[in-house]
């Protein structure tokens, strides 16, 4: 390190591979100091300037201005924000073309000067030597200040470094053809732009600063040497005239002897590059407070009447710049932004000048003719030797023509800094640095979709093995074996096993408890073990032979040989209560079928009608029976309630006595019935129950034929108002058949109460 800070101090200057000597042509405007141009009728200034993003609208449009105002903030890594060049009102943001071979559209904010040119507050450092660094970064970013040479990288970011800076150098050189800003700045600002090093240095410390520029400007040698003399630590190094020695690269392999690693950066080696109008406006930051508004550019070309270096503010047109130089055109015109090597074809002078626009170039067809039809390589690799960078220009030039992106990528494409020294020297006037520069955009394409591709893979894969880990864990959730118990725990099962040992010493829960012993010990030793039911099912089988058994022994307790038919004991008795009822409703209601005659064909209608109601009654009752257990009530019949009822059917008329007929026939079938059924089903073997249910028997049997004889008594009566006299009767047989009909009814009374008394009476023995 020594021996090379001992080679740098004598100046020695070492060379890099390639370059060329093409017409400087720097005299035509370095002659004349930087002037200032009138207020352009508007400015257009883009969003985006520099390499990153671009910064968050903080305006709108019709709102008023100032100079210097920020119309941007930051909003992501690597973004500056812009300002107002002057004060006046937006008239409008909406794309216009950017400052690019494409001329894609760019979002700009579109300002109309006002005229007065009225600053905004302006908030400088008061003692910058004693600034922090952080403030001093914070201060640069909030200008706005990029790189001004070129690529047009953030600034605040190379003053915020953490790398160790070793060699901070500035980039004085200018080494392309027609451009003299730095040179004119220098001249003129070089106290300015010493301070711009001096701040640099405080921010990152380096061991040496070098400045390098080409012989050929020795007015701006003489000037920065002078105004950096009181420093021991900045260097004035001159550098030979070929190009191009100002590429970064290029320019670290002169003064350092050092060589960038192939895709690093400066910083990689510990050395750092800046541009002098970089310098300069991080002093008129920091010490006076102004963001970047304005730039040095360079007007000139042979249709240019006064070439020379101008204060063009940010946003100006291309237009005006040309116009107050004295701009005269000639047929299909040509104006380059930037120098003939690397600048590029304006597609409209519309279009606004940004923060790296350092030259403005409009030559004639003699000066800067028309590049010809491309024609066959003839490969006498005067391509290669011109390269600055030790590049095969022709192999690349085939690659990018084939689009073989793989191998153009090997051949280190990207090291290509298009400084367009290979198209310079080509006699076949073969345009490689557009070659190259599509190929560029197209890996870059090609690279970015990549990326974008593999992380959707990469979501996509881990979305896949989320859902399968998911359901996994579903299907396994119930599987899982439980935890190793402690010795404690095995001690109490091993406990509750001998407990329940010693309980069981029943013959009949041995089984249950060997089971249960089989389950604790499985479940002890982690396995899972299915529930034993067969003592379950032994017990459920002993129950229902019990049950069958107690059935037979009944039916034997009553003496049938045959099996009892429970089901049709149960019609019988469902029959039997059909009819009780049906009697019952008949007595209290009053009939409608009365009997109208004493004609036996009145007698057959209503045996016709009774039949029927008693075989819709066996119906229903039949359907009920099947639903519900059958009622285990006997009936018997009651000689006194039998012999009341004939008295009272005797004491009655023909049609009395034919009613009464019906009432006994149905009674003694019900009767019968009854009997039958309350044989069939008796079940229990004590004759006391035996008797208490025959005595309900009787009670409701005495409680239908009371009914009966009341339903024939109602009929008699309707029968004697409905038939007409047809025959004379004596007055006495009149009163004879009425005093008969009166017996009848009290019959009927007193055979209604004997049932009232007898129910009752088998209800309390019940």
């Amino acid at each position: 390190m020594e021996k090379l800070l001992e080679q740098i101090k004598k100046g020695t200057v070492w060379a890099f591979p390639g370059g060329v000597h093409p017409p400087q042509q720097k005299s035509l405007s370095n002659s004349a100091p930087i002037a200032r141009l009138p207020l352009p009728e508007k400015l257009v200034l883009p969003l985006k300037q520099h390499i990153g993003a671009s910064g968050k609208l903080i305006v709108e449009k019709n709102q008023h201005v100032l100079k210097g105002q920020a119309l941007t903030k930051p909003s992501a890594n690597w973004s500056v924000p812009i300002h107002a060049p002057t004060s006046g009102t937006i008239i409008d943001i909406t794309p216009m073309p950017s400052a690019h071979p494409s001329a894609l559209p760019e979002l700009s904010i579109i300002i109309e000067p006002d005229g007065n040119d009225t600053w905004c507050e302006l908030s400088p450092l008061a003692n910058p030597a004693t600034a922090s660094h952080d403030e001093l970064v914070d201060v640069i970013h909030n200008a706005g200040i990029s790189g001004m040479g070129g690529a047009g990288f953030p600034t605040y970011v190379k003053a915020d470094i953490k790398q160790p800076i070793e060699f901070l150098i500035v980039n004085a050189v200018e080494c392309e053809p027609y451009i003299t800003a730095d040179d004119t700045l220098m001249r003129e600002h070089a106290a300015e732009i010493v301070k711009g090093i001096e701040l640099m240095q405080q921010l990152l410390n380096p061991t040496l600063c070098i400045i390098g520029i080409e012989d050929n400007k020795p007015e701006a040698i003489t000037a920065m040497t002078e105004a950096a003399k009181h420093s021991e630590h900045i260097l004035i190094q001159t550098v030979p005239t070929v190009y191009p020695s100002g590429g970064e690269k290029q320019l670290i392999k002169l003064l350092t002897n050092r060589e960038v690693p192939n895709g690093g950066i400066p910083a990689d080696i510990g050395i750092l590059v800046h541009n002098t109008g970089t310098l300069f406006a991080i002093q008129q930051a920091v010490y006076e407070g102004k963001p970047l508004i304005e730039r040095v550019v360079t007007v000139t070309g042979n249709t240019i009447h006064n070439p020379g270096n101008v204060w063009a503010l940010l946003g100006t047109e291309i237009k005006h710049l040309l116009d107050c130089q004295g701009f005269s055109p000639v047929p299909q015109q040509r104006v380059v932004m930037g120098g003939p090597m690397m600048g590029f074809t304006l597609p409209t002078v519309r279009i606004g000048v940004v923060k790296t626009t350092n030259c403005i170039l409009a030559p004639d067809h003699k000066e800067l003719a028309e590049p010809g039809p491309e024609k066959a390589c003839i490969r006498c690799s005067a391509c290669a030797d011109a390269c600055p960078a030790s590049l095969l220009p022709q192999q690349l030039q085939w690659f990018a023509k084939s689009k073989e992106y793989d191998k153009l990528q090997e051949h280190n494409l990207f090291d290509c800094i298009e400084c367009g020294a290979c198209a310079y020297v080509c006699p076949s006037e073969i345009p490689l640095v557009q070659y190259y520069r599509v190929a560029k955009v197209e890996i870059k394409e090609q690279i970015a979709e990549k990326i974008k591709s593999d992380r959707a893979k990469e979501r996509f894969d881990a979305r896949k093995a989320r859902l399968e880990q998911e359901q996994a864990e579903r299907k396994n959730r119930h599987k899982r074996k439980p935890a190793a118990k402690s010795t404690e725990e095995q001690q109490k099962v091993a406990d509750a096993l001998a407990r329940v040992k010693d309980k069981t010493s029943d013959g009949d829960n041995k089984s249950a408890v060997a089971a249960a012993i089989a389950r604790a010990k499985a479940k002890k030793q982690g396995g899972e073990l299915e529930p034993d039911n067969s003592e379950v099912a032994k017990e459920r089988a002993a129950r229902k032979e019990k049950a069958r058994l107690y059935k037979e022994q009944k039916a034997r307790n009553n003496g049938d040989d045959e099996p009892v038919d429970d089901k049709k004991s149960a019609v019988a008795a469902a029959i039997a209560r059909a009819k009780a009822k049906k009697a019952a409703q008949a007595a209290e209601q009053t009939p409608n079928d009365a009997i109208a005659s004493e004609s036996p064909v009145a007698a057959d209608d209503k045996k016709a009608a009774v039949a029927a109601a008693i075989a819709r009654a066996k119906a229903k009752k039949a359907a009920q029976a099947n639903e519900q257990a059958p009622s285990d009530d006997t009936v018997s019949e009651s000689p006194v309630a039998a012999d009341d009822k004939k008295a009272a059917v005797a004491a009655d008329d023909k049609k009395a006595a034919v009613a009464a007929a019906i009432a006994r026939a149905k009674a003694k079938k019900a009767a019968q019935a009854n009997e039958q059924a309350a044989a069939d089903n008796t079940i229990s073997e004590s004759p006391v129950a035996t008797d208490d249910k025959k005595a309900a028997v009787a009670a409701a049997i005495a409680r239908a034929k009371a009914k009966k004889a009341a339903q024939a008594d109602e009929l008699a009566k309707q029968s004697e108002k409905t038939e007409p006299q047809s025959n004379d009767e004596s007055s006495e047989g009149s009163q004879q058949t009425a005093q008969e009909k009166k017996k009848a009814a009290v019959a009927a009374a007193i055979a209604r109460a004997k049932a009232k008394k007898q129910q009752k009476e088998g209800n309390d023995q019940s």
